[in-house]
């Protein structure tokens, strides 16, 4: 299961260079599932894992012109308060059992990734039912109004709230959001995303540090497959149209979510 876990690992990196997003979707299910970590703890370790690959894809990103930092910072401000609030005061604070009905317990384990999973089916349907005006990807951003600034932080909030929940670096949210709300082309949405992505999971990850213990050679390990893994998924990134990106995202979350969600219950 370990081996398994490896090439996994790699296939983290590869979602993250191919389509902004994903890594961490990837990185819980791989680490519980593969590792046998417990759900809350895993959800640490995928900040730091995502984080890490993701900051320094983004600086590759950046060279080819495919981020927008005034958008990053717009979405990413309340975003990153949201996400190390959440890990700091929030997610601790939750009750390790939340109810039993009959001889069914919904533990705070269990609640992660069913709230997870149901997360990643939403998106997934957001994304693949998108109108087609939606879809201009080679188009330059449109100045953007005061309401949808607004919208803007609200998502970040949302986002970063979410995020810091699940352990989830954020991209299957905030590709959406950049893409309908800031009106970013896809391939600008993916490397912005990877920017967002990458200061918020660390930023976040270090709200776990004064209560959790961390396996660093493994954290390390695990990182350096996945960053092997985000050079492949960037050369391949090259090589498809945004706008089969855009729909190859969205089925790829549903696929994923949906797995999750029946493991979960009724495996």
């Amino acid at each position: 299961m370990e081996i398994l876990g490896y090439g996994a690992a790699v296939c983290i990196g590869i979602s993250l260079g191919l389509i902004g997003g994903g890594g961490s979707i990837l990185t819980v299910p791989v680490l519980v599932y593969l590792f046998h970590l417990e759900p809350v703890l895993a959800s640490a370790y995928s900040l730091f894992i995502v984080g890490i690959t993701s900051l320094i894809g983004a600086l590759r990103k950046y060279r080819q012109g495919y981020v927008e930092l005034g958008t990053s910072l717009v979405f990413g401000i309340p975003s990153v308060a949201a996400v190390f609030l959440t890990r700091k005061y929030l997610l601790p604070a939750l009750p390790d059992h939340f109810l039993t009905i009959h001889q069914w317990h919904l533990s705070k384990s269990l609640f992660v990734m069913l709230l997870f999973s149901v997360l990643m089916i939403l998106v997934s349907i957001s994304i693949i039912r998108g109108k087609e005006e939606e879809e201009c990807v080679d188009c330059e951003p449109e100045e953007l109004t005061f309401y949808r600034y607004f919208l803007i932080v609200l998502a970040g909030v949302s986002e970063g709230l979410i995020s810091g929940l699940v352990g989830a670096g954020g991209g299957f949210l905030i590709i959406p959001a950049l893409v309908l709300l800031a009106r970013l082309p896809m391939r600008t949405a993916i490397g912005t995303s990877l920017l967002l992505v990458g200061v918020k999971s660390l930023i976040g990850f270090t709200g776990d540090l004064s209560h959790t213990e961390m396996n660093w050679p493994f954290i390390r390990f695990i990182s350096l497959m996945a960053l092997s893994g985000f050079y492949l998924g960037n050369y391949l990134s090259g090589k498809v149209s945004g706008t089969g990106l855009k729909k190859a995202f969205g089925y790829f979350v549903m696929m994923m979510g949906t797995g999750i969600l029946l493991k979960e219950l009724f495996m």
